[in-house]
C-alpha cells in the first residue's frame, strides 16, 4: 500500500484535477492507495480572509463566501456528469451553509476565536476532497471518501495542533483493516480533538496528514505530488540554474524544508522517519520526471552540498551586556520569554564570551519579542548591566545544507569568501556540531545575489556568470558586442565564464533585460528601448543587484567618467576605455583605486593606453613583483602615428587626418588627438600606475598645431584650419627629410618630469620603423637598465580596442 498527497496546484482547477485523477487511477491498478488532497489553490487564503473580514464587521465576507462557492460548483460542473451531481451538490451546499453560519456569528460578535478560525480554514480541504472523491468514482469505482477528522486525533492547540499518535495510529489501522476500497480519499490539514473540535495541523499540514497515514499503515512509500520536479538545489524561481536533487537523506530534506524549501512541510518527515518509509517528491504535470527520493540511504554524490535554501522576512534580535558574562540562566530566561509569547526561534548564535546572544525570528514577531525581552530584563537594563534589545529587520537566512559537509574541509570558507567577493554583508553565522547546515544572516535585498552566487560556486562546475551593463555602442561598442556574441559559447565551455549583456545604452536610448539581451538583435532592442538617462541607468543597475556586475564604459564622455565611484562603492566592477577618469585630478584617480580595493570591485582600464596591447597589465605585474620604473619613452597615439606615417607630398595633412577619422583611429573630436591631450592622458596614466603622483598640468605639452587650429570649437572649423596652415605642416615634412628622420609624437618620463611633443626620429631608433597605427612603449626599470622592456603593436582601431575591453572582462571572470 502507498500513500499519496496532492497539493493545491495539483487540484487548482478541473484540468489539473483530471491529471491528478489519471495518476491515481493508473497507480490503483497495482496498489491500494491512501490519497490526501489539499484545498483548491487559493481557497484556504480566501477562507482566512473571510474570517478576518467577518470579525471586522465587514459584510464583504459574504462576497468571499460566494466566490468560494462558485469555484467549487464550477469544478463540479466540469468534473462530474450532470446525472451524478445531486448528491455532491447537497454535500457542498451543507458545508457552505455551515461556513456561512459560522461567519455570520463572527460578524455579529466582532471576533474570530482560534477554535472558529480552525473550523473555517478547514473547509477548503473538506470541499475539495469530497468533490475529487466523487469525480474519481467515474474512473475507479472501488474508491471512497473518508473524513480525516475521524482518524487523526490531536490536542486543542488550535492553529497547529499536536497529534496523539497512539490513538491516531490505532484508529487508522482499524479503518484500513475493515476497508476494502482500492482508493480512499482524505482531506489534508484537518483533524479533531478528543472532545470533537475541528483542529488544523498548520499551513502545509496536508503533507503532514499524508505522512501520519503513511506511517500508521507502514506504507511502501509516501508520494508528495506538487508542481515541480522534486526538491531543487535552490529555489528555481530565484536561481534559474537550480537543478532537481535526485536523492537526499531525511535529515538533509528536513534542513532544507526548515529553511524555506516549500516543496515539503517540515514536520512531514518525522512520522515516516522512524519506520524508514521513503518519501518521493513528484510533479503532477510531468509525472514521468524522476523527482526527488528522500530516504535513509541516498546515493553517494561527490558534491557535499545538497542544496541552498533561505528564509526571508527575518528579524535579528541581540541581547548583550556585561551582566550576562558568567551569569547562568540568562539564555534560559530569554528563551522562556519567547516561548511564553509563542514566538518561534529560527536561528541562534552566541559569542563565546557570553557577552551577547543573537536570535533570528520572523519580522512579524519582532515587535512583540522586543517588548517582552525588555520587560523580562528591565532590572538589568535599568542597572546598565544589559543593553536594551537591539532589533534589525528586513533580513534573510541563507543556509548551505549537506550531510557530507563534515567530511570536507573549507566549505564555510568558500561560502564566506564567495559572498564577500560580491559584497554581501554577513550579519550573523551559525553552524551546528553535526556540520549538516551552515547558516548566515544577510540583508534581504541581497538574497537573490547571494543564492545565485553560492549556487554558481557549488553546483555549476564553477562557471562564473558575468553581468554586463554597457554604455556606448558606437564603432568600438559594436565591435565589442560582436566579439562577445562570437566568443560566448567558447568562454562558457572552455573558460567557465558565462557572459551576459544585461543593459545597453547610447546617448538616446537604453534597454535592460534581466534575462540577458539577445545579441543577435540588440540594435532593434535598443531602438525600442526607453529614453536614455544616466541617473536612471545607475539606479537600475543597483536595483538589479546582480552578482558579478560589470559597468562597461565605451564612451569618451566626461559625465560618464564621473559616475564610476557610484558603481565601485556598490561592488560593481568598472571596465573602461574612457581615459578621462584615470587622467583626472590625482585625488579622484586615487579615490577610484581605493574604492576598488575597499569594495573588492575590479577597476580595469587596459585600453586607456595602447588599445588592445597589454601595456598597463605588464606594468602592474612589474610593480607587483617589486620592480621600479625610472624612465618611460613611448609613442602612444596610434592615430598620430598613422597620420605621420602616411603624411607625404602627395597626401596632404588635412586628408590624412580625415582618413584617420574614417578608419576610427581618432577620437570623435580629432583635436583631442592632434593637440596632444590624448597622449598626455596616456603617459599620465602610465606614470600613475608606475607609482608616481602627477597631474596633467605638470606635463610639458609641446603642441605642434598652430594657435588658429587650437582655438576652433567644432570639427568643420578645425579641418578648415588645417587647410589654412598647409605650409606649416609641409615644413615639418621637409625638415624630417633633411634630417633623414621620421616624425613621431613622443611621450617621455624621466627624473619625475614628463613631456610630450613631435620628435624627428633617426634610423637607429626602435621608434623609426613604427608602421601604420602602431604604438611602442619602452620601460627602463631597476631590472631593465641598459635594454628597456619594449611593448609594441597596433595601438588604435575599433576591433583592437574592443578586444582590449573584452580581455579585461575575461580577467574579471578569471578572478
Amino acid at each position: 500500500m502507498i500513500a499519496l498527497k496532492f497539493g493545491g496546484t495539483s487540484v487548482a482547477n478541473a484540468e489539473n484535477i483530471n491529471k491528478t485523477i489519471n495518476i491515481v487511477a493508473e497507480k490503483s491498478k497495482s496498489k491500494k492507495l491512501a490519497v490526501v488532497v489539499s484545498a483548491f489553490s487559493g481557497v484556504t487564503d480566501l477562507l482566512i480572509l473571510a474570517g478576518k473580514t467577518a470579525s471586522a464587521k465587514d459584510k464583504n465576507y459574504k462576497n468571499i463566501v460566494a466566490e468560494i462557492e462558485k469555484k467549487h460548483k464550477e469544478a463540479i460542473d466540469e468534473l462530474i456528469p450532470l446525472s451524478e451531481q445531486s448528491e455532491i451538490i447537497d454535500v457542498i451546499n451543507s458545508n457552505i451553509n455551515h461556513l456561512k453560519t459560522l461567519l455570520d456569528g463572527c460578524y455579529l460578535l466582532g471576533e474570530l476565536s482560534n477554535r472558529t478560525a480552525d473550523i473555517v480554514a478547514g473547509f477548503g480541504e473538506l470541499l475539495s476532497s469530497q468533490i475529487i472523491a466523487t469525480a474519481l468514482k467515474q474512473k475507479v469505482s472501488n474508491s471512497s471518501f473518508k473524513d480525516s477528522r475521524e482518524l487523526i486525533k490531536t490536542d486543542n492547540n488550535f492553529g497547529k495542533a499536536s497529534v496523539n499518535f497512539t490513538e491516531t495510529n490505532t484508529l487508522i489501522n482499524n479503518y484500513f483493516k475493515n476497508n476494502n476500497q482500492q482508493v480512499t480519499i482524505f482531506p489534508g490539514f484537518i483533524a479533531s480533538s478528543a472532545d470533537g473540535n475541528t483542529t488544523t495541523l498548520g499551513r502545509g499540514g496536508s503533507d503532514y496528514t499524508a505522512a501520519i497515514i503513511a506511517a500508521a499503515i507502514n506504507a511502501e512509500v509516501l508520494e508528495i505530488w506538487t508542481d515541480v520536479n522534486g526538491m531543487f538545489t535552490a529555489n528555481p524561481k530565484i536561481v534559474k540554474q537550480a537543478q532537481p536533487i535526485e536523492t537526499i537523506s531525511y535529515q538533509e530534506a528536513m534542513e532544507l524544508s526548515h529553511f524555506g524549501a516549500k516543496v515539503l512541510y517540515p514536520p512531514t518527515i518525522q512520522p515516516v522517519l522512524k519506520d524508514n518509509i521513503p518519501i518521493l517528491i513528484k510533479n503532477t504535470f510531468e509525472p514521468e520526471a524522476n523527482g526527488t527520493l528522500i530516504s535513509n540511504n541516498p546515493s553517494c554524490n561527490s558534491n557535499p552540498i545538497k542544496g541552498i535554501s533561505h528564509i526571508d522576512k527575518i528579524a535579528l534580535l541581540t541581547l548583550e551586556g556585561s551582566g550576562m558574562v558568567g551569569v547562568s540562566g540568562s539564555s534560559k530566561r530569554l528563551f522562556e520569554v519567547l516561548s511564553i509569547e509563542n514566538i518561534n526561534v529560527i536561528f541562534i548564535t552566541q559569542a563565546s564570551s557570553e557577552h551577547s546572544i543573537c536570535i533570528g525570528i520572523l519580522n512579524s514577531d519582532a515587535e512583540n519579542a522586543e517588548k517582552a525581552i525588555n520587560k523580562a530584563f528591565e532590572l538589568e537594563i535599568a542597572q546598565g548591566k544589559i543593553d536594551k534589545c537591539i532589533v534589525e529587520k528586513d533580513l534573510c537566512i541563507v543556509a548551505l545544507v549537506g550531510e557530507s559537509m563534515k567530511n570536507h574541509q573549507g566549505i564555510s570558507g568558500k561560502m564566506f569568501s564567495t559572498l564577500g567577493k560580491n559584497n554581501v554583508n554577513i550579519r550573523a553565522i551559525a553552524q551546528g556540531a553535526s556540520e549538516r547546515n551552515i547558516s548566515v544572516v544577510i540583508n534581504e535585498k541581497d538574497v537573490k545575489k547571494a543564492l545565485n552566487t553560492l549556487h554558481e560556486r557549488f553546483f555549476e562546475d564553477n562557471t562564473k556568470q558575468l553581468n554586463l551593463f554597457v554604455m556606448g555602442v558606437g564603432n568600438v561598442g559594436e565591435k565589442f558586442i560582436d566579439q562577445i556574441s562570437q566568443q560566448k559559447k567558447f568562454l562558457k565551455e572552455n573558460r567557465r565564464i558565462n557572459v551576459r549583456v544585461i543593459a545597453l545604452a547610447n546617448s538616446r536610448k537604453m534597454v535592460f533585460d534581466e534575462d540577458a539581451i539577445n545579441l543577435k538583435d540588440w540594435k532593434t532592442a535598443l531602438d525600442n528601448g526607453e529614453t536614455a538617462n544616466v541617473e536612471s541607468f545607475i539606479s537600475r543597475v543597483k536595483e538589479l543587484n546582480l552578482r558579478n556586475s560589470i559597468f562597461v564604459d565605451i564612451t569618451a564622455n566626461y559625465d560618464v567618467a564621473g559616475i564610476y565611484d557610484q558603481f565601485l562603492s556598490k561592488n560593481i566592477a568598472v571596465v573602461t576605455c574612457n581615459k578621462i577618469a584615470c587622467s583626472s585630478e590625482f585625488n579622484n584617480y586615487k579615490n577610484l583605486k581605493d574604492l576598488s580595493r575597499k569594495y573588492n570591485a575590479p577597476f580595469l582600464f587596459e585600453t586607456n593606453v595602447g588599445a588592445g596591447l597589454p601595456i598597463i597589465d605588464t606594468l602592474k605585474l612589474l610593480i607587483a613583483s617589486g620592480d621600479k620604473v625610472n624612465r618611460i619613452n613611448a609613442v602612444l597615439s596610434g592615430s598620430l602615428n598613422f597620420i605621420f606615417n602616411n603624411f607625404s607630398e602627395s597626401y596632404s595633412f588635412h586628408d590624412v587626418v580625415k582618413e584617420a577619422g574614417v578608419q576610427g583611429f581618432t577620437e570623435p573630436d580629432p583635436k583631442i588627438d592632434l593637440s596632444g591631450v590624448d597622449v598626455a592622458r596616456k603617459i599620465l596614466i602610465l606614470i600613475r600606475e608606475s607609482g608616481y603622483q602627477m597631474d596633467m598640468e605638470e606635463i610639458e605639452n609641446n603642441c605642434f598645431l598652430p594657435d588658429e587650429c587650437m582655438k576652433t570649437t567644432n570639427n568643420d572649423d578645425f579641418f578648415a584650419s588645417l587647410i589654412n596652415h598647409v605650409s606649416h605642416f609641409n615644413k615639418l615634412l621637409i625638415e624630417a627629410k633633411e634630417k633623414d628622420s621620421r616624425i613621431k609624437f613622443v611621450a617621455s618620463f624621466n627624473n619625475g618630469k614628463a613631456a610630450i611633443g613631435l620628435q624627428f626620429i633617426p634610423k637607429e631608433s626602435p621608434f623609426y620603423n613604427l608602421e601604420g597605427k602602431d604604438n611602442i612603449v619602452e620601460f627602463y626599470t631597476d631590472r631593465y637598465v641598459d635594454q628597456p622592456l619594449i611593448i609594441k603593436g597596433a595601438g588604435a582601431g575599433a576591433a583592437v580596442t574592443a578586444s582590449g575591453i573584452f580581455a579585461d572582462i575575461v580577467r574579471i571572470g578569471n578572478v
